[in-house]
């Protein structure tokens, strides 16, 4: 029997704490999106991000430009919120228009307050173990096995299907960090089959719909899906989920398993750098 994962439950239960910390602070914390044209998808997220914020207690902020803003006059504009007192969590909402130096603009987010941590102070700090932020998806999947209770299984053995910033590096990092065995398949990887045939856990952000499989995968693995594309118009993962009932012993959905708890551990950043402002 499979279970499928319910991310917004989980998502719930952290969100308690947050609003409860956020509620001891001495002010309101402001979190702020920085969106760059009108993408739907984009859109769609900024609004669940909103919404997640403001049930908190976090004075939420969008702050919109249009597709023909500079690298220069965005930096700008960053500039000018890193600055507002209250501002406890900035971030720039991707894909950027391509004319946009995506690096730039992400370095340009004061490090104290760049709670997605794609800026490169705040990468840094956290591939040397120094970060008290991460990287939300990261985090998310982590919380996500965190409350499967894998922690009482030291052996369990690890497969990461992708390596990109968000997702696949810094999951493998904060795994290989407890200790555990991590395997990281990339298109160069020769042996995949066999590797994704002997994990206990298997971790997915490649961005392939229903790329993972039940006949990929051994009896009772547990997959978290951290893998999102778009196809007519909604949002879909990595894995078939049809074929993986009655192979997995567990599941996360796309949408409603890894993406709200993304949400939640988002707002726990904003929460650590509002704490950090007071002090």
């Amino acid at each position: 029997m499979t279970t499928i994962i319910d991310g917004k439950k989980i998502r719930d239960a952290i969100l308690v704490d947050v609003k409860e910390g956020i509620a001891a602070l001495p002010f309101v914390p402001v979190f702020c999106d920085v969106l760059v044209g009108a993408d739907p998808v984009s859109l769609q997220y900024v609004r669940m991000k909103a919404k997640a914020a403001a049930s908190v207690g976090i004075e939420w902020r969008e702050a919109s430009f249009p597709e023909t803003i500079t690298t220069d006059e965005l930096i700008s504009e960053i500039e000018k919120l890193n600055a507002e007192p209250r501002m406890s969590g900035l971030i720039v909402q991707l894909p950027l228009p391509a004319p946009i130096d995506r690096q730039r603009v992400l370095d340009a987010i004061d490090p104290a307050i760049d709670v997605d941590s794609l800026g490169a102070t705040n990468s840094s700090l956290f591939y040397s173990d120094r970060s008290v932020l991460g990287y939300p998806t990261a985090l998310a999947c982590m919380e996500i096995l965190k409350r499967l209770d894998l922690t009482s299984t030291p052996t369990t053995r690890f497969a990461v299907l992708g390596q990109g910033q968000l997702v696949g590096k810094p999951v493998a990092h904060l795994l290989r960090g407890l200790g555990y065995t991590v395997d990281t398949i990339t298109t160069d990887t020769s042996n995949s089959d066999e590797v994704l045939k002997h994990a206990d856990v298997i971790i997915s952000a490649i961005g392939k719909p229903g790329f993972l499989k039940g006949d990929m995968i051994q009896q009772g693995a547990i997959v978290i899906d951290a893998g999102t594309s778009e196809e007519t118009d909604s949002i879909v993962g990595d894995v078939d989920i049809s074929s993986v009932e009655g192979v997995a012993s567990y599941v996360s959905p796309v949408p409603g398993g890894v993406g709200p708890v993304t949400v939640a551990m988002l707002l726990k950043n904003v929460l650590f750098a509002a704490r950090n402002k007071k002090s």
